[in-house]
């Protein structure tokens, strides 16, 4: 049976994955599905820990990815459409990074 430091450490590197597959998704779009249905699938997995608190970042993340991606292209006929999409790359870059940056030094995510 695999001790408690193992299961942490593997959950980490799934975290660090799931990260990696966000990124990915910028040149790649569909590795982002892949993420999301990881999150989902293993979010129990991570229950009481402070990864779980990344794994709730990188959910919203997603899910506020795809609200702006979808007004970005919705409102793309007026032009502010563009201007939409582009802060929507930047935050989600941003929010990737960051989350990257903390998993990286062992602390938990923002919730929001």
């Amino acid at each position: 049976m695999p001790s408690v430091t193992e299961i942490e450490k593997a959950n980490k590197t799934l975290t660090t994955v799931i990260y990696a597959l966000y990124a990915a998704s910028l040149f790649v779009g569909v590795t982002c599905l892949v993420a999301i249905v990881m999150n989902y699938v293993k979010k129990d997995d991570v229950a009481g820990t402070y990864l779980e608190s990344h794994f709730q970042w990188q959910i919203r993340t997603f899910w506020y990815n795809v609200l702006w991606v979808g007004i970005g292209f919705f409102t793309l006929p007026v032009v502010i459409g563009w201007f939409v999409l582009s802060a929507g790359l930047i935050w989600f870059i941003y929010r990737i990074a960051k989350g990257w940056l903390y998993l990286n030094e062992g602390k938990p995510m923002d919730t929001l």
